[in-house]
């Protein structure tokens, strides 16, 4: 076991993580593609240490950088599905949504009885598709709730992470990467230039950031075809325009999280920014976003036990301004997570 820097054994978590893990965890959040040399400069650790850890945490599926992509930036539109069906068949029907490339955060919820799941739809037909004709003849599917999201308060780059990890505001001051330096003006008959739109060599770069987000430059040029120069500059770009952001993907107990809850509330319309913005700045909250349809808000919410979703429901949310109505839905499996392909 290695020791942490003053050479006292590190204090290990059940799991097989210590404080030096959680460092590092939350350091990679803050700059995913940051040199080891810099991370170990800032956790007081050896270049040798940062990597060493690194490679163990990524080797048993405990960490990994990628590179997130935002689909509402290239013009697609998520929708939130509550997804109804026989218990019998509720596993049968996640793993097929689990299947599809344009689905995320595909859950199991409400004792089994629902599945609840993120989906990408490219086009007004797309969604028709879906919504319409695909999932309410897929058999043993009893309904289908549909949640467009119009606003994102926390999520995507908004990393949990960013809240509940251990560094200080110095550390974090520290490893912050500089703001990337903006992009040439846009002319003013064109202020409103609509989705970004991908060649072949953007996605060949964002496929293979999506699978390693740490992956080199000179790795990226090969499989782009583009010069390193060229790499760094459209990867500037891409992150300016928002399509591009690198996100962590982690194992939930190397930080304590506990499971996860979803609440479906609906806010009267001129309180609705004020409590998704009051939601966004709490601590349990992994994503928040208004949306269409029975109820106008949504959150993600982590509580390490039951006990503590009480005194949040009871406390937090009941502090939210006009809210009429709150369904709560823990989530009792999780299918598959964040889906990066476009």
């Amino acid at each position: 076991m290695e020791s942490d820097p003053t050479g006292r054994p590190g204090s290990l978590h059940p799991a097989g993580f210590d404080e030096l893990d959680r460092r590092l965890v939350h350091a990679l959040q803050i700059d995913g593609r940051a040199p080891f040399s810099t991370v170990a400069a800032v956790l007081g650790v050896s270049d040798r240490t940062v990597a060493r850890r690194y490679a163990r945490l990524r080797s048993v599926g405990a960490l990994r950088v990628l590179g997130g992509i935002d689909p509402t930036a290239l013009g697609a539109v998520l929708w939130l599905l509550r997804v109804r069906c026989a218990p019998s068949a509720s596993v049968a029907v996640a793993e097929a949504l689990a299947r599809r490339p344009d689905t995320s955060w595909v859950s199991l919820t409400s004792g089994g009885t629902e599945i609840t799941c993120v989906v990408r739809t490219e086009s007004a037909a797309d969604s028709e598709a879906l919504l319409l004709d695909r999932l309410p003849r897929t058999p043993r599917v009893e309904g289908v709730s549909a949640h467009s999201v119009l606003h994102s308060f926390y999520g995507g780059p908004d990393s949990l992470i960013a809240k509940l990890g251990p560094l200080d505001a110095e550390a974090v001051a520290a490893l912050s990467p500089p703001p990337a330096p903006p992009l040439p003006p846009v002319p003013p008959v064109a202020q409103h230039p609509g989705p970004v739109r991908l060649d072949d060599g953007d996605r060949k770069l964002l496929a293979a950031l999506a699978a390693d987000g740490r992956t080199g430059t000179e790795r990226l040029a090969t499989v782009t075809g583009w010069s390193p120069t060229t790499v760094r500059r459209r990867m500037a770009e891409l992150r300016e325009r928002g399509v591009l952001y690198l996100d962590i993907d982690c194992d939930a107990r190397l930080l304590g999280y506990g499971g996860r809850t979803l609440l479906w509330l609906s806010v009267a319309p001129p309180h609705l920014e004020e409590a998704g913005l009051a939601l966004a700045g709490h601590p349990e909250v992994a994503f928040a976003a208004a949306t269409t349809g029975p109820t106008n808000l949504h959150a993600t919410v982590v509580c390490t036990d039951q006990r503590a979703l009480y005194r949040y429901l009871t406390t937090r949310v009941a502090a939210l301004p006009a809210v009429t109505h709150v369904e709560t839905a823990p989530v009792i499996r999780t299918v598959k997570q964040a889906a990066n392909r476009w």
